[in-house]
């Protein structure tokens, strides 16, 4: 655990400054990762999309919400609590434009609901949650235990993650607002006062284990979750830094490579990118302020280089990636996999 704190600290207060943009990377890392976990895996041509508000799939709107409901707890922690209506916010804005969760979003669960089963049975479930009725007064206990400050934040986080999951107040969305506590408690408790450590992505490496872990934490082997989510922890943290090495490398390696003239579109780009990964081609020109010719010739010769790649193939409403940074973010995944002897 004191190894994990040092890795989650140093993280944030190496990097959290050093690269404006890596706050912004770590919370879509999450997110990608949160939501892969629970089977929602879209497309990077999707995700692109969807995080510039066009039309795009359901697994990508569901990983932009995440994304949204992670920062909204998170941020909320850093008032110094963690209190229920920023819990059911954050659900709020992880499920509000769901067609089926959308009503209910926002609100604890007023029926029973199980893991495993049928969808109308119970029968060979892995876990059955408490039943409705319990869920408010459960989750005020976990939530006076979230704000205490008298034990090892590590272990505060993991405890309250693998409660949050065993209560499974909501009828869908647990596991992204459960690891979104993480994050919280973290927050809190000052390990992380800028950054979101991507843990869901050193989950997302070995989910059996993941899961494992969670149900040996309700048969009452609390220590094995606290334990693997300090190992979790370290490994993020550690692959982080390397995508946080990688990410500040970058704008020098375009530089050296396209050669751009100062004050070119091609040069407003590339100082953009970073920060906004993911163009169509009205905000690459209001990044460039050149015209739409410049700024389209700019797009195909960044695009020639393999700097940005087209992620759709329509002419008015052409999108594009910057092909590193985003492909960072499954970088990272690869690299906690391979780690993890996956």
């Amino acid at each position: 655990m004191e190894r994990a704190a040092v890795e989650i600290t140093r993280l944030d207060a190496v990097h959290g400054p050093r690269i404006a943009t890596f706050a912004t990377f770590l919370l879509r890392t999450e997110a990608v990762a949160s939501s892969r976990i629970e089977r929602h895996d879209a497309s990077l041509a999707d995700l692109a999309k969807a995080s510039i508000g066009m039309r795009s799939g359901r697994d990508a709107q569901l990983t932009v919400a995440a994304a949204r409901a992670v920062s909204r707890l998170v941020d909320a922690a850093g008032s110094g609590q963690i209190r229920l209506e920023d819990v059911l916010a954050a659900h709020a804005v992880l499920l509000r434009e769901d067609p089926v969760d959308g009503p209910t979003a926002g609100r604890l669960r007023t029926v029973q609901n199980w893991i495993g089963g049928s969808d109308y049975s119970p029968r060979g479930a892995v876990h059955v949650p408490p039943p409705p009725e319990l869920v408010p007064d459960l989750m005020d206990d976990l939530l006076a235990f979230a704000n205490r400050d008298d034990l090892p934040a590590v272990a505060q986080a993991a405890l309250v993650h693998a409660h949050f999951e065993s209560v499974h107040p909501f009828p869908d969305g647990n596991g992204r607002v459960g690891r979104a506590l993480i994050g919280a408690v973290w927050r809190r408790r000052g390990l992380t006062p800028t950054l979101v450590v991507p843990v869901a992505s050193a989950m997302l490496a070995d989910t059996e284990e993941y899961f494992a872990r969670v149900n040996a934490y309700r048969d009452g082997y609390a220590s094995q979750f606290v334990c693997y989510l300090a190992d979790a922890s370290v490994r993020a943290a550690r692959e982080a830094r390397a995508s946080a090495e990688n990410l500040a490398r970058l704008p020098q390696a375009w530089r050296a490579e396209v050669r751009p003239r100062a004050g070119s579109a091609a040069a407003a780009l590339l100082d953009a990118l970073l920060d906004q990964p993911v163009l169509d081609a009205d905000l690459a020109g209001r990044v460039t302020r050149a015209s739409s010719t410049a700024t389209y010739e700019a797009l195909r010769r960044l695009t020639d280089l393999g700097i940005l790649t087209r992620l759709n193939e329509s002419v008015r409403n052409g999108v594009w990636g910057a092909t590193e940074v985003l492909g960072e973010v499954d970088d990272l995944t690869r690299r906690l996999r391979e780690s993890s002897g996956r």
